[in-house]
């Protein structure tokens, strides 16, 4: 369910799913909506796993969404949330 309102909420055309149980004894879930050559110039022909990405790249201050980009990114996936909650 998640998964699903996180594809629409941020307009993937796919997703990855990562489950992982490191450390503490729990598990826990990556949910990674891909799109397109979003891995631009690296990967393969801009496909592959996201840790391709540079890391430096990747946790760089201009891939930081703004305030307001952030609200609207909440906004659209909680949005999707309770729809799927409702149904």
């Amino acid at each position: 369910m998640v998964a699903e309102a996180v594809y629409h909420a941020f307009g993937a055309e796919k997703m990855n799913y990562e489950l992982l149980g490191n450390g503490d004894t729990h598990l826990h879930w990556h949910l990674f909506p891909r799109k397109e050559n979003d891995l631009g110039e690296y990967g393969n022909h801009g496909k592959g796993p996201v840790w391709w990405y540079p890391m430096e790249q990747m946790y760089d201050e201009t891939n930081c969404p703004s305030p307001e980009e952030l609200e609207k990114m909440k906004t659209a996936l909680k949005r999707e949330l309770d729809k799927r909650i409702s149904e």
